[in-house]
């Protein structure tokens, strides 16, 4: 079961965590949707992990059931910080310090890294690079690892994963070469650039005369 959730589930998600649950005919009104309608939806984010049942007897009548969200739940609806995401790195680029401005994107990188080394795995550079493009590609960003002949393999982006940030400071690419660096424990370097209109974006290894 795909952890995607389709536009017209997002109003039940965003519903919950201003409730700490709802019933169908609660849920039903707030959305002004049917009852089954209701139940579709919430069938589908119970299978996915995001929202709990929980059921309650009263006499002889029909149980009730109410609604909630799950941790995995609390976490899908409150991940959007794109906005916030956007402000930080603005005031990250205002700092005129070149020493503090790239201190700062040094420790961005190793919270970062430290957040996603577990999940690194491989004895040489290339099995790494493949169990990065695999992290990346579970967030539905796309990376692929290639190699030609005896040449070092190359890392491919093939979508940006920052591409709101990436548009208006290319700074970012700057701390991704960091993040890279640290994960696969080795010294990355930008070989192309979406930014300098080229297809793809693509990290090598560092070699004698590379940046």
């Amino acid at each position: 079961m795909t952890d995607d959730i389709i536009p017209s589930d997002i109003a039940i998600l965003d519903l919950l965590r201003k409730a700490e649950s709802l019933g169908i005919s609660e849920l039903a009104t707030a959305m002004q949707v049917t009852a089954t309608a209701v139940r579709q939806r919430l069938t589908r984010l119970m299978a996915q992990g995001y929202i709990d049942r929980e059921t309650t007897r009263a006499g002889r009548g029909r149980p009730s059931h109410q609604y909630r969200l799950t941790t995995k739940g609390r976490r899908k609806a409150g991940s959007n910080f794109g906005d916030l995401a956007i402000a930080l790195w603005q005031e990250i680029r205002a700092i005129e310090d070149p020493d503090v401005r790239r201190g700062l994107l040094q420790r961005l990188a190793s919270r970062l890294a430290e957040a996603y080394s577990e999940q690194i795995v491989g004895n040489t550079i290339e099995e790494k690079m493949e169990s990065l493009a695999s992290l990346f590609g579970e967030r539905k960003i796309p990376f692929t690892v290639t190699r030609e002949d005896d040449k070092l393999p190359i890392l491919t982006a093939l979508a940006c994963p920052y591409p709101e940030l990436a548009e208006q400071d290319r700074t970012i690419c700057s701390m991704e070469k960091i993040l890279f660096s640290q994960l696969l424990g080795e010294q990355i370097t930008l070989g192309q650039c979406r930014l300098d209109g080229e297809s793809c974006c693509t990290f090598e290894l560092r070699t004698e005369g590379t940046s």
